[in-house]
């Protein structure tokens, strides 16, 4: 009976002892896959925070490359790529590697090593010309120690193309503005010193003075609707106009004009092209073109308009010269503000040096487009395209 007892115990116990091991085995189990879990929520939340991160520098305009105490990329976002053209997988190697520009390895390699805080311009000269400015610090760990180093690029190339233009627009008006004043201010001096005595003089000093007064006039006229066209606060009065009409009020307009360098004028629109534009914009846009075609056009030529209907509810008009032409590399500068092709012969046919950029300006306006085909010895010919009016379309 004993031995019995002694046995049941021991069957007790033994059970016991595998329900506990069960129950520590299953612990420990649930214990490991909550630490799983917990493993993979904060990897999850680790990632999503890099995603973010990533995301964040990735909007920013400027360049950012951070490196570490050696001189290796850690860190980099999009703009910084996209600046020197290299990719993400680029990080741990040297940012030397990554930038292919040895003044901006050199101070970042300064920062790596000295606790100071940058501020330096770089030009980049290439396939692209950069000017850039480039921000930098030492950074540093908990404990003080060098910790490697960031570096931010900021370009500063439209910014200085702009300062650019604005410089050389400030010299061309006072240029522009000084010529005239001088010749009216030297006839009035004149004048005052007696010649207003002999008729004939008067008669002559008198003609500059409102010669040069009316082109002062029309200079800050057309400065003063450029700036309007800038900042789009120009109202366009858009209605069907035919084009081969207001093709034709301009060549009539300026007739005289062409008459003087007898040069012929012609209109070659079909009728029924109908444009939806305002009539007085493009009336300016046609007498501007046409006249900068008598003036450099060729003696005794010709300067025609034509025009189609491009199919896409827009219509392109061509207003073409005989002359000389337009070096290929002026192309793409005939637009600007008091640029001349041929300097001597723009002032001595007068004008302000911006009819060609208004009608940039106005056609652009307009949702349009305007672009010049010229070759040396060729003449030039002046593209531009309107909507099509609605019923013409």
């Amino acid at each position: 009976m004993l031995s019995a007892f002694f046995f049941i115990l021991a069957a007790v116990a033994a059970g016991l002892w595998w329900f506990e091991r069960r129950q520590r085995l299953a612990a420990q189990a649930a214990h490991q896959a909550e630490l799983t879990a917990l493993k993979a929520a904060h990897a999850a939340a680790q990632e999503d925070q890099h995603q973010r991160l990533e995301a964040l520098l990735d909007s920013m305009v400027e360049g950012l490359v951070v490196l570490d105490p050696v001189g290796r990329i850690t860190l980099s976002n999009r703009a910084a790529e996209n600046l020197f053209g290299f990719s993400r997988l680029m990080i741990g190697g040297t940012l030397l590697e990554a930038v292919r520009n040895h003044e901006v390895a050199a101070l970042a390699t300064r920062l790596t090593k000295e606790p100071v805080i940058l501020d330096h311009e770089l030009r980049l000269e290439g396939a692209t010309h950069r000017i850039l400015q480039i921000n930098g610090a030492a950074l540093t760990d908990t404990s003080g120690g060098r910790a490697g180093a960031v570096l931010v690029f900021h370009d500063l190339t439209r910014l200085r193309e702009l300062e650019g233009a604005r410089q050389d627009f400030v010299a061309n008006v006072s240029h522009e503005l000084r010529t005239p004043l001088s010749l009216i201010k030297s006839a009035a001096e004149t004048l005052i010193d007696g010649a207003k005595a002999d008729p004939v003089a008067l008669e002559r000093l008198l003609a500059i003075i409102d010669r040069h007064a009316d082109r002062l006039t029309l200079l800050i006229d057309d400065l003063l609707l450029l700036a309007k066209l800038d900042s789009g606060r120009i109202a366009l009065n858009l209605q069907p106009c035919g084009a081969r009409t207001a093709v034709q009020q301009a060549l009539d307009d300026l007739a005289p004009k062409a008459a003087t360098r007898a040069m012929r004028l012609e209109n070659l629109l079909p009728d029924g092209l109908l444009v939806l534009a305002d009539p007085d914009r493009l009336s300016q846009v046609l007498s501007n073109l046409v006249d900068n075609g008598i003036k450099y056009g060729r003696a005794c030529g010709v300067v025609s308009v034509s025009g189609r209907a491009l199919g896409n509810g827009r219509v392109e008009l061509c207003v073409r010269d005989d002359g000389p032409g337009i070096p290929a590399e002026a192309k793409n500068r005939v637009f600007e503000r008091f640029y001349r092709v041929d300097k001597a012969r723009s002032r001595e046919q007068g004008g302000t040096g911006l009819g060609l950029a208004i009608v940039k300006h106005v056609v652009l306006a307009h949702g349009g487009e305007v672009r010049v085909e010229s070759e040396v010895g060729q003449g030039a010919a002046f593209y531009f395209t309107m909507p099509a009016a609605p019923e013409a379309r």
